[in-house]
């Protein structure tokens, strides 16, 4: 299988790791509850040592950026559809620019492997 697709398919599940971890993180409650805080330390591990893996074949800025991006834009819908937290305007266009920005990266970047 190509490597490329690999690594990205490991950032997938790194990024979903990150933002399952900082869900926990909300239901912790401040590391007050032992169950969502153990799982907040267990998701964060299994993501970085997924986009250890990763940075092996995608440049770290590369894929630091994308893992970041994305993650911020899946937390903020999560935090908006779960936990009702709402968005202002200069959120959602922040969160639009976040959103370009990996877009432009991916297709135009010659420094990203496809």
């Amino acid at each position: 299988m190509n490597p490329v697709f690999i690594a990205y398919a490991l950032l997938a599940l790194a990024i979903i790791s990150e933002v399952t971890g900082s869900t926990f993180l909300v239901k912790s409650e401040g590391f007050t509850k032992l169950g969502p805080s153990l799982l907040v330390f267990i998701f964060y591990v299994v993501s970085f040592y997924l986009l250890s893996q990763v940075i092996k074949t995608i440049p770290l800025g590369i894929a630091y950026a994308i893992w970041g991006g994305v993650g911020i834009i899946l937390t903020a819908l999560i935090g908006f559809f779960i936990f009702r937290q709402s968005l202002d305007g200069p959120a959602v266009i922040g969160i639009a620019m976040i959103v370009g920005g990996v877009i432009v990266m991916n297709v135009f970047s010659k420094s990203v492997g496809h």
